[in-house]
């Protein structure tokens, strides 16, 4: 039997392929984009969610003629994929109106690979009064799209228990997180990437069966001696190749918290259980924190920064990061418009920051090096 490591690697390098084994035995696999889709919908449907990657290691040689090679290299990384086959065993296909290029990208996808069962969800970016009603009655679409498609009704109890299933694996996941607080982490971020990255394509009780023997082989390894390496804050968008994270503490850091649509943003926060599901999904989902989302601006410049980005600075505080690194994926509108005002927030608590372009893939990691050494360089 394989080692719980052992598995998260082949379920890392193999990813699909388990989506693939599943739906040969009669299960339906519903493929998304982002984080504003719900896995417990879809599971409460008995169909397994499967999270929609790109490859940084292939090149784009199709999808550029599908959608002009000035758009996010993810969503074009992605639909390349898709050209090539390689998500043809999805069943379904979902997107949230998560940005622009995504909302796009789900009409380009539909027109050109359309799955047996294809749906976008029309997420606010405005955060008000108004708004979480609005996101219950699309998921409430997206349900009843479902329900027509599949020809059976959603069981509220089954929602239920999805709701708990998930809250479950967010449990485990943030306990996972908790081990990176020591000095050094008693889990590199290379492995939690590749242990975030093994469980988005397989359905959650099999990576809760993973995490839990994962942990426990953990915990019971030697302890390292202090290094006082650099502790490393990372935020940005998508990151599903250990490939950077790599790169980092090969440079001399340690990788101890993230901010990532691939990261904390996914999983930190449970889902209240409420009378009606619905509602306790909604008002999770649609305050993930993301530069995609405007909340209500207050009064001065100091408390808005706070009140945008406190979550980050508990962060920095409570994993004892010594600099962070912005990884924004190139022509990411949303990211490069929130990356200065996230770095004069953690600025003003000193902590230095790099911000990084990249075109997601791992053929820049060479020019990448020497600007995160000099960076590492300067910390020390």
């Amino acid at each position: 039997m394989m080692t719980a490591s052992e598995q998260v690697e082949k379920l890392y390098v193999e990813r699909g392929k388990r989506a693939r084994e599943l739906r040969k035995k009669g299960k339906k696999i519903i493929g998304y984009f982002c984080c504003f889709v719900p896995d417990e919908i879809i599971t409460a449907f008995d169909m397994v969610p499967y999270r929609i990657q790109g490859s940084q290691s292939e090149p784009i040689d199709q999808a550029d003629a599908y959608i002009e090679p000035m758009a996010c290299p993810f969503a074009r990384s992605s639909f390349n994929l898709a050209l090539k086959g390689r998500y043809d065993f999805l069943d379904g296909f979902v997107a949230p109106h998560s940005c622009d290029t995504i909302e796009r990208m789900y009409h380009i996808w539909l027109h050109n690979k359309p799955s047996s069962f294809n749906h976008l969800i029309n997420v606010p970016h405005m955060l008000g009064s108004g708004s979480t009603s609005f996101y219950r009655s699309e998921l409430a679409y997206f349900i009843k799209s479902l329900e027509d498609w599949s020809g059976r009704k959603l069981d509220p109890d089954r929602l239920k228990d999805a709701v708990r299933l998930y809250n479950r694996r967010r449990a485990l996941l943030r306990e996972l997180y908790e081990l990176r607080k020591t000095d050094p982490p008693q889990v590199s971020g290379t492995e939690i990437t590749r242990v975030l990255v093994a469980g988005m394509g397989i359905p959650a009780e099999e990576h809760i069966a993973l995490l839990e023997r994962y942990m426990k082989e953990i915990k019971v390894r030697p302890v390292p001696k202090a290094d006082k390496l650099p502790r490393i804050f990372i935020w940005g968008n998508e990151i599903d190749d250990i490939a950077f994270i790599n790169l980092v503490e090969e440079s001399g850091a340690q990788v101890v918290m993230d901010d990532l649509c691939t990261g904390t943003r996914f999983f930190w926060d449970d889902v209240p259980e409420t009378k009606d599901p619905l509602d306790g999904i909604a008002a999770r989902y649609l305050n993930i924190h993301c530069p995609r989302s405007n909340v209500p601006q207050m009064e001065t410049r100091e408390k808005d920064l706070g009140n945008r980005y406190g979550y980050i600075g508990q962060f920095v505080k409570d994993w004892g990061a010594d600099g962070a690194i912005f990884y924004i994926v190139r022509y990411c509108d949303t990211c490069e418009l929130e990356g200065p005002d996230l770095r004069e927030y953690l600025n003003s608590m000193n902590i230095p920051v790099l911000m990084v372009e990249d075109d997601y893939s791992t053929s820049t990691i060479g020019q990448l090096r020497t600007r995160v050494q000099a960076f590492l360089e300067m910390l020390g």
